[in-house]
């Protein structure tokens, strides 16, 4: 049965495409010439929509929504829609929709996942009970009309992956510096390494950005069995805006990149 976390979907999903025949704030320094900087700025954390290209091989495969809304003084909800587009759609259409629900650090409290991949179709429901320290699996997949359940053991303050990489923008990691967070797919806990390597000048969908490039280490049987490597670039400002995703999967599939079209805020 598929695993659960949303980077596992996004990278699962269009590998897949792609062998059918796709697959902590810092400001920027003022000096900087030609990187565009936010009119207003703002700390994070605020209510914003995210918008992605997902692109492989300059082929665009998709587009990814992510809205952060805060729920209550206490609380966030966040909502990610992902579906193919083009080409990519007709030979396997993807559409998932991922609503997390967390508390004002980020970590996890509810999560639901609805899945429709070519002729499959799963609903998967993680549950974090803090005070038991217990997160709970209950996933349902209705083209086999089967059920998995599981109950796993948590450190407290557990992220899904999307809280964690949300919760890394909280962060002040300027390169050099490593942070671990533990994350679970309700399959399995993991203590995730994210090294913040170096600050870079990036150029996304036209416009130029002062960013921080880390990698966070999922792969290789951390998270997930797959061979690869995940790298991100979070703009290097109050905002910590992610502008750009890399998923470098090795040959035949090469790398996956997820970038930022534009952000609006609420």
């Amino acid at each position: 049965m598929k695993h659960f976390l949303f980077s596992k979907r996004l990278t699962s999903a269009f590998l897949l495409l792609s062998t059918i025949s796709f697959v902590a704030a810092q400001q920027s320094s003022p000096e900087q010439v030609g990187v565009q900087q936010p009119q207003t700025e703002l700390k994070f954390p605020y209510p914003a929509k995210l918008t992605y290209e997902v692109t492989w091989r300059m082929l665009t495969a998709g587009d990814a929504t992510v809205v952060l809304k805060q729920s209550n003084p206490d609380g966030w909800n966040l909502n990610l829609d992902l579906a193919s587009s083009g080409l990519v759609s007709r030979l396997y259409r993807v559409l998932d929709t991922y609503k997390v629900t967390t508390n004002n650090k980020f970590c996890g409290e509810s999560a639901v996942l609805d899945a429709q991949e070519g002729k499959k179709h799963s609903i998967s429901r993680l549950t974090f009970d803090t005070a038991r320290r217990k997160v709970l699996l209950d996933e349902r997949n209705y083209v086999s009309n089967t059920t998995e359940k599981k109950q796993l053991d948590i450190p407290p303050c557990t992220y899904e992956i999307t809280g964690a990489l949300v919760a890394l923008r909280l962060l002040n990691l300027p390169p050099g510096r490593t942070v671990t967070l533990p994350v679970t797919d309700g399959k399995k806990v993991a203590y995730i390494r994210v090294d913040s390597q170096a600050r870079e000048n990036l150029s996304v969908a036209g416009k130029a950005y002062s960013t921080i490039r880390y990698e966070a280490f999922v792969f290789d049987n951390v998270l997930y069995k797959r061979k690869g490597r995940l790298f991100l670039w979070m703009t290097d400002d109050a905002e910590r805006i992610p502008v750009q995703f890399r998923l470098q999967m090795g040959f035949p599939i090469g790398n996956i990149y997820v970038e930022l079209g534009k952000e609006d805020k609420l």
